[in-house]
């Protein structure tokens, strides 16, 4: 093989499982801090901005996980319309953000929501709204640990085609394809047009990775963007709504976690 390929592009075994075991990690966490084994709600929630958590936290509407024991974050739980959600903030990033959706995957949850920041691409509407990732382009490094080399990570279709036609929510909702980067302070205008060429909506740092991860263990994972800037290329950018934007974004969870567990009763 030529020196000149990337090593994310060698030695990748997919159909091998990892030596490392979230399950084996959370185990011995659990012991060090002598956490009781309990299990995460079936519903969680990665809020990479923490904006999310931060109103929680504000209002008194959430408490403490007993049993979460992962070495770099807190699980927080709240209830939302009637369903208990486990949310955890500021997991930022197309690594971290697997890293948590790996120990939440053994620890209980059942369906995975992200709500992540993202720039606007191609214009489809005023910011702020949100996009229900339909695909994401894969220009980061942690889905290529996931998935063999192919242009797109797709989001769980039997949980896409559940989701079209949200409507009546305070912001617009559209579904689209977005772009997952590593380097935020990358994007170029030579990047910017090619992701505008092929139609992506937003620009957003875990979707790839998240939706490759969800591929590969069949787990049910849905990433939305909130597009709420334009890379601060203009004036009063990055404005999300009333508290940081957080009471729109439950709103949408809200109305994510109806369709696609509603028919099944409360988790």
């Amino acid at each position: 093989m030529s020196e000149d390929i990337s090593p994310l592009l060698r030695a990748k075994a997919y159909d091998q499982p990892s030596v490392f075991q979230p399950a084996n990690l959370l185990r011995e966490s659990r012991r060090q801090r002598n956490r009781p084994d309990v299990a995460v709600p079936t519903v969680c929630l990665l809020d990479p901005d923490g904006d999310i958590v931060r109103h929680l936290a504000a209002t008194g509407r959430s408490a403490e996980h007993p049993g979460w024991a992962c070495y770099h974050t807190t699980l927080w739980t709240f209830d939302l319309a009637g369903t208990e959600v486990g949310v955890i903030g500021c997991a930022v990033g197309a690594a971290f953000a697997v890293l948590i959706a790996e120990q939440l995957a053994v620890s209980g949850c059942e369906l995975l929501i992200s709500v992540t920041s993202s720039g606007s691409i191609t214009r489809v509407a005023e910011p702020p709204f949100f996009v229900v990732i339909d695909k994401a382009l894969r220009d980061e490094g942690t889905s290529h640990h996931y998935l063999s080399p192919r242009t797109w990570s797709p989001a769980p279709a039997h949980l896409l085609g559940r989701l079209d036609g949200l409507s009546g929510l305070a912001q617009p909702v559209v579904t689209g394809a977005t772009w997952t980067t590593d380097a935020p302070y990358r994007e170029t205008a030579e990047a910017i047009a090619h992701a505008e060429s092929l139609g992506i909506v937003g620009v957003e740092m875990e979707a790839a990775a998240l939706y490759a991860f969800a591929t590969t263990q069949q787990f049910d994972l849905i990433c939305v963007a909130h597009v709420t800037n334009t890379m601060a290329t203009s004036g009063d950018d990055f404005e999300k709504g009333e508290a940081d934007g957080a009471l729109d974004a439950l709103e949408l969870v809200a109305a994510v976690i109806e369709r696609l567990r509603g028919d099944q009763g409360r988790p």
